[in-house]
């Protein structure tokens, strides 16, 4: 490991709400981090009604060798009582104990995850290699059971997203997010430079998709963004959901699909959307891009999917 790569400063971000049985599972992967020193971490608890509180000091004062825990603790209106505002106050909280540095990395996680023991050291890896944001795949935890119904769709998908990346790289290849490559960026792996997250004005507080939000916007201002394969977190198979739109909801629709249908877009839609964004970038770079991106309507999904047809389709 270079020791350049430690001179930026780095703090995770986790906004939890009633996640008292979680939080030891997330805390202690972090723990585990081979990161060197002390390792900031945001614990935002919000409209908690739990021992969140009582279980996370516990923590902090055990597992403080390694870990600087800061608890904020706060409840919303309930107009305001979502993912969106919750994460925003994690990761303001998480700017301002890095002093505002610009060059530091915010990393948001959600309360579930466990990630592993490199997470946060790829994911400043990847920010040294020259973009302002990092992506990190979602795994489900193999230490949860899941339904083989779950797993059969969730498999099902991930070999749909690898036929359509396949397609994006052939017609639109970007050179800071080359292939091999995965395809997401979600709230419970997501690096950020200050930089970045400042200038696009923070998270945005909507009650759903605060985090493909805000990657839009920055990607809209120039912000460069990569999917490193080696950049991972393990999520929760669980279907009780915290928040609306987030992972549970997803997990809790494969479960409650019936059988393994699934209707999605056509590979060939996906390669017309290629061809658009090449000549996007072409006019305007990745901000022509993301601006495509935030305007195009929805794709139709047209197409039932088949699992052993999917690779082969591409």
């Amino acid at each position: 490991m270079s020791g350049d790569l430690f001179t930026r400063r780095v703090c995770v971000c986790v906004p939890a709400r009633d996640e008292a049985e979680r939080l030891p599972t997330l805390l202690q992967s972090l723990f585990a981090q081979d990161w060197p020193g002390l390792l900031p971490v945001v614990v935002a608890l919000n409209n908690t009604t739990d021992h969140s509180r009582a279980v996370v000091d516990e923590l902090a004062r055990r597992l403080r060798g390694k870990l600087a825990i800061h608890i904020d603790e706060r409840t919303f209106a309930p107009e305001t009582a979502h993912a969106g505002s919750a994460r925003r106050r994690a990761m303001d909280v998480g700017v301002e104990l890095l002093s505002a540095d610009k060059r530091a990395v915010l990393l948001s996680a959600d309360a579930d995850a466990r990630p592993p023991a490199d997470w946060v050291r790829r994911n400043v890896e990847a920010i040294d290699r020259g973009v302002e944001l990092v992506g990190g795949a979602l795994v489900l935890d193999d230490a949860e059971a899941v339904s083989p119904l779950i797993r059969s769709k969730w498999d099902t998908l991930a070999a749909y997203w690898r036929a359509v990346r396949a397609i994006e790289d052939r017609g639109d290849p970007v050179p800071w997010d080359p292939p091999p490559r995965h395809g997401d960026h979600t709230g419970a792996s997501l690096g950020v430079t200050i930089a970045a997250y400042d200038a696009v004005g923070g998270i945005p507080p909507i009650p759903t998709g605060e985090d493909i939000s805000f990657v839009l916007r920055a990607r809209e201002k120039g912000f460069r963004l990569a999917h490193p394969i080696d950049v991972w977190t393990r999520v929760s198979p669980r279907t009780d959901a915290r928040a609306s739109g987030g992972m549970a909801v997803k997990m809790g629709a494969l479960a409650n699909g019936g059988s393994s249908a699934m209707m999605v877009p056509s590979l060939d839609q996906w390669r017309i959307r290629s061809i658009q964004r090449r000549e996007a970038r072409m006019r305007g770079g990745d901000a022509a891009v993301a601006s495509l991106e935030a305007e195009a309507p929805p794709m139709a999904c047209d197409v039932l999917l088949a699992p052993a047809s999917v690779e082969a389709a591409a």
